[in-house]
């Protein structure tokens, strides 16, 4: 043996003593190996520009190139092609994916059981901790977190014959459950790993719904441009059916930051938006509507363009300076309405004085099963009515009730 082979073999060996010492005997769940794939093992994904901690704590363990594979997670050190670990996915329990922040890169957050009794050298045999973090420098956490994800919920590593790896436990030791503390480890294990199953089903589907969503926009989109160049033979009563048809589906072209910035030219555009989609609802709800029913109202039509409570009620306070048929009014209670412009207020307050003498008395919730309005604004109609002198309140233990004031039509 030449001076410089054993130079090698020395430096290799000191290279992981120190690397075993700065983990401050963490990574006890990985082994060292030699990046070879054992039978029935099939190779998924690879990032470079990998960086693995321990629990909170950075280790040297930088840049490094992460593969997952049917059966393991395998870490190769860039710098240093001897410097292999791999980590067996049969003790993962479930994964976390936090997103890049400022100064920060993404990270995948690998919740572990215990490790087994028996097990081939790593960097060290105990742990204080039971999660690494895998930090993605150069990106593509996001395909290697789904494919993880998806390994885990197939377990392969169960179907198939273990692979034979390099500097690992034979195959032919088994894994014994014990009565007692470690029963109940076991159990909370499995429990775990099934939650984590369902819910990466859950989201599967959850991702379908949205394809689903955004393939039928792109439709509603074809049919309205269809309409409005008017080709084919399309009748006059086969277009109005395909616009109550688009009405069913929602807002084709909702108004977004991303479309108009996130300045007041996004809350004029959304005001626009909203006068143009609130007309027809306010005619058939009496002219008048609770901020909350539009807020509810808006958002199921938008679909997946949701918007916050600040944006509907700053895009509201553009309706009347741009002089849209569509007002924002605040009662003196504090409710806050939309109703529409040619709303006459002298016209509902004689219309509720009416049907107040015409049933002796009311209260809101009479009234609004009379006219089809909510609790809310009914009790605000008849509070204007009595504002105006056209009726009377009886507060009572049996609640608010209104009668009409006498005081004005019955004379002496």
């Amino acid at each position: 043996m030449s001076p410089r082979d054993l130079y090698m073999i020395v430096g290799r060996g000191l290279s992981r003593v120190w690397r075993s010492f700065w983990f401050n005997n963490n990574m006890d769940r990985f082994i060292w190996c030699d990046g070879s794939l054992g039978l029935g093992e099939n190779a998924l994904c690879q990032q470079s520009g990998v960086r693995i901690y321990e629990g909170e704590d950075r280790t040297s363990f930088d840049r490094g190139i992460l593969a997952l594979t049917t059966h393991r997670l395998i870490w190769r050190d860039s710098s240093d092609q001897t410097c292999i670990l791999s980590l067996d996915l049969s003790i993962v329990v479930f994964l976390e994916e936090h997103p890049s922040g400022f100064a920060k890169s993404s990270k995948i957050v690998v919740h572990m059981g215990p490790p087994p009794s028996s097990k081939a050298a790593g960097p060290t045999m105990t742990s204080s901790s039971n999660y690494i973090r895998l930090s993605f420098r150069d990106a593509g956490e996001t395909q290697f977190y789904r494919s993880f994800n998806d390994v885990l919920a197939k377990k392969p590593w169960e179907k198939n014959t273990p692979p034979v790896i390099a500097g690992k436990a034979s195959a032919g030791q088994v894994r014994h459950f014990r009565s007692g503390i470690v029963g109940i480890e076991r159990k909370m294990q499995a429990k775990h790993e099934q939650t984590q199953q369902n819910i990466s089903v859950a989201f599967e589907d959850l991702s379908n719904l949205i394809g689903k969503a955004k393939d039928m926009v792109e439709l509603s989109k074809t049919i309205a441009k269809k309409i409005k160049d008017k080709q084919g033979d399309i009748t006059e009563d086969e277009t109005i059916k395909f616009k109550s048809y688009l009405l069913s589906l929602g807002i084709p072209d909702p108004v977004t930051r991303e479309t108009h910035g996130s300045g007041a030219m996004y809350h004029i555009e959304l005001a626009r938006e909203l006068s143009r989609i609130l007309e027809h609802p306010l005619q058939e709800q009496g002219g008048m509507m609770t901020l909350t029913d539009v807020y509810c109202w808006v958002n199921r039509a938008r679909g997946m363009e949701l918007l916050s409570p600040d944006d509907l009620l700053n895009a509201c306070k553009m309706l009347q300076p741009l002089q849209l048929p569509i007002r924002l009014r605040i009662f003196d209670s504090g409710v806050m309405v939309l109703h529409l412009l040619s709303q006459n207020e002298e016209e509902v307050i004689l219309a509720t004085t009416e049907l107040l003498n015409e049933k002796g008395s009311l209260t809101a919730n009479e009234l609004s099963q009379l006219v089809g309005v909510s609790v809310i604004l009914a009790k605000e109609r008849l509070l204007a009515t009595e504002k105006f002198g056209g009726v009377c309140r009886d507060d009572s233990i049996e609640g608010l009730r209104f009668y009409p004031n006498l005081f004005l039509t019955k004379t002496c």
